[in-house]
């Protein structure tokens, strides 16, 4: 049977099945999430491996080549590319794209864990990680204080702002730039070292044995148990001038005698300006699958709690890539609108039928809700790409719909005009002229007579 005769026999099933697609799409659409771009799982796999103090000629040599050749022998391998810097390795293997992405990591994982036994044993394990397209900053602020200095700033990114920023839902990482890190520094008097007969390395040696926490098992306290914890840090510099440090033949001696303690910043690694001046900056980046319009609003709510808890402060935004995503979103919106609109009028001016008019501004609606449905379901997004395919497919579904309106259309005035003439014929063939009207208008019309 026909779908379309039957729907037009019983209008009522298909327009409650409408009904229900198009309130199901309407609260998919209000579900999803707005992106710049959609969430992308390309089967490329990182490398990453640390050996600090190394030269670059002696990563190639010993840790680059031995992994590379590892990773050789693997099926569906594209390419290989290699960085070598001053302590690290970086191997990205990227495989073709039928090449599952769990799978590509791994059979690397598989491969680095062969050679590890032939690496240096100093080198740090090696990291292997998938390429996430998601994990680029969205938002970038800076702080600055009359109060505080670049140091008292970079604990209040890392410890208030990060904790704060981390509750927002959708954010997934929150990374310092710029500032500075304290660091405790000790610098040793290399005469006294020699005249006691002692090294750097049984200082450091012993400073690493003496700052110290760790489990120390467990104890019985009437009729319970109690965990015994060793607690062996120092809170301050002044704690750790007074130290006492032994030697292999039994002499002691305080710390603060062979050398220099300072409560100071560590060097800088890297630097943030903004307008030409250092500042001290955080980026921040959304999860995977989260929504940068829904992430830039609760990070924009959740400083301006900042501010009110911290009058001190002063924020100041480095980059924003949320609004230009908004801003394309709602233009995207109101084009799509604007053709609709267009569209129907066009099909009027053309057709010169307001019941064709009305049939194809219902149509278009009853074909695009629904749609949104199968996309939530799917896990699509509202990004870049699909809004940019909805625009051409509803460009597409009004051409087609208006060229088959105006041949139904043509059809139909040529049929009423068959039927008005006399049959004038020979008697073989006058069955075809004198076929009742309404035969002819179901036949040639795909409107109900």
């Amino acid at each position: 049977m026909n779908v379309s005769s039957w729907c037009i026999r019983n209008p009522i099933p298909a327009l409650m099945l409408f009904v229900l697609l198009s309130f199901g799409g309407l609260l998919s659409f209000q579900s999803m999430k707005v992106q710049n771009m959609p969430d992308l799982d390309l089967p490329t796999v990182t490398v990453t491996a640390s050996l600090p103090g190394a030269s670059p000629s002696q990563l190639e040599s010993e840790v680059a080549r031995k992994i590379e050749n590892a990773i050789a022998t693997l099926q569906g391998l594209k390419h290989i590319t290699t960085k070598v810097q001053d302590g690290s390795v970086i191997i990205t293997a990227e495989f073709r794209l039928e090449k599952p992405v769990q799978e590509a990591v791994d059979d690397i994982r598989s491969a680095v864990s062969k050679v590890r036994s032939d690496l240096p044993a100093d080198l740090r394990d090696p990291v292997v990680t998938k390429l996430d397209l998601a994990g680029s900053p969205i938002l970038a602020f800076t702080v600055a204080s009359a109060q505080r200095d670049d140091e008292a700033l970079s604990w209040f990114v890392e410890d208030t702002i990060a904790k704060k920023l981390l509750s927002v839902r959708g954010v997934g990482q929150v990374s310092r730039v710029g500032g500075a890190s304290r660091e405790v520094a000790i610098a040793l008097d290399p005469v006294k070292l020699q005249s006691l007969g002692a090294t750097a390395a049984d200082i450091s040696r012993q400073l690493r044995a003496i700052q110290r926490e760790s489990a120390g098992g467990r104890t019985n306290l009437s009729s319970g148990e109690q965990p015994v914890r060793t607690l062996a840090n120092v809170a301050s510099v002044e704690e750790m001038r007074p130290l006492q440090l032994s030697l292999a033949d039994g002499r002691s001696f305080r710390l603060d005698q062979v050398a220099t303690i300072d409560d100071t910043v560590a060097e800088p690694r890297s630097l943030a300006l903004l307008n030409g001046k250092p500042v001290v900056g955080f980026e921040v980046t959304r999860s995977r699958g989260a929504s940068d319009v829904e992430v830039g609003a609760g990070v924009q709510k959740a400083l301006a709690e900042l501010r009110l808890a911290n009058p001190d402060i002063e924020f100041t935004e480095a980059f924003n890539f949320v609004t230009p995503v908004q801003e394309e979103f709602h233009g995207s919106m109101t084009m799509l609108y604007e053709g609709a609109l267009l569209a129907i009028l066009v099909v009027w001016l053309f057709l010169k039928d307001w019941r064709a008019t009305f049939i194809s501004s219902v149509a278009l609606p009853l074909s695009i809700i629904p749609a949104f449905l199968g996309m939530d379901y799917l896990g699509f997004s509202l990004n870049g790409i699909t809004l940019l395919a909805l625009s051409l497919v509803v460009g597409i579904w009004w051409m087609m719909l208006s060229s088959k309106w105006k041949t139904s259309c043509a059809t139909c005035v040529w049929a009423k005009h068959l039927i008005r003439r006399p049959c004038r014929r020979p008697m073989k063939s006058a069955w075809r002229w004198s076929l009742p009207r309404s035969h002819w208008l179901r036949y040639f019309c795909p409107r109900p007579s």
